[in-house]
């Protein structure tokens, strides 16, 4: 019987890899994200290409009765999930602390942190009744440290970066695996969707050096996976070669 992984936000970047990485490996996969034809044009290719079964589900990890009503909807066979890669999340604006909007604030701690919440909630209890489950969430370098201007998003994965400690201790006695894959820059749509569709303000941030691209993390994301059942990744960063620290980007 294939193995099956739930990646949020597959719809593009980081989540789109992802899923090709683990369809690759054999896994059947449940893909959440808000665009609903990119999912099916997704789950079409991965059929094809790898022939897989895949599941779709549209909705915004932000609204916790969205959460619960597809995920719980599922059949309860798509419920013996193996992997959970909570990969959904975002960052908006650039601002300094005095000069940042209200309404960014709020879209990056409902998506970054408790859209989190949400899915976790959900799938850690099938996981707990399954005997078994690994979850992998998505985190940052600005978990880590902080940039000028990063303020509440580098809070925000700061914030995942402490919840996947605790996952991990809560969930031990489960026999369930928790770790943290904290990227640095990678060239995918975040700083588009950063700067409200500004795509030549977004390719400066990657000007005068090669930054990650999203395979590169699903990569990394599938070498923790596949770790055997005695080991745990506790917490893993991957950084471009030329970006030594956080304060490297977002200055332009």
């Amino acid at each position: 019987m294939a193995k099956i992984a739930l990646i949020t936000g597959a719809t593009a970047g980081i989540g789109e890899a992802c899923a090709h990485t683990f369809a690759r490996e054999g896994y059947n996969l449940i893909l959440t994200g808000r665009r609903m034809q990119r999912l099916e044009r997704l789950a079409e290719q991965l059929n094809d290409k790898y022939n897989v079964e895949v599941a779709v589900s549209c909705f915004d990890v932000r609204s916790k009765a969205q959460v619960i009503e597809n995920l719980q909807g599922l059949p309860a066979e798509w419920k013996q999930v193996d992997v959970l890669v909570n990969n959904a999340g975002l960052s908006q604006g650039l601002d300094p602390i005095d000069k940042g909007s209200y309404d960014d604030w709020e879209t990056m701690i409902d998506t970054n942190i408790k859209g989190l919440l949400y899915v976790s909630r959900v799938v850690s209890n099938w996981m707990i009744d399954n005997g078994f489950g690994h979850i992998i969430n998505l985190g940052s370098i600005a978990g880590k440290e902080v940039y000028p201007n990063g303020n509440v998003y580098c809070a925000t994965k700061h914030a995942v970066d402490a919840l996947n400690k605790g996952m991990r201790l809560d969930l031990l006695n489960h026999g369930i695996k928790v770790t943290a894959v904290h990227p640095g820059a990678v060239e995918t749509e975040f700083s588009e969707v950063r700067f409200k569709g500004d795509k030549e303000r977004a390719k400066k941030v990657y000007d005068g050096f090669e930054p990650l691209v999203a395979q590169d993390v699903a990569e990394t994301i599938w070498f923790v996976a596949s770790r055997p059942a005695h080991v745990n990744i506790n917490d893993i960063i991957i950084m471009p070669t030329a970006q030594a620290a956080a304060t490297n980007i977002y200055r332009k």
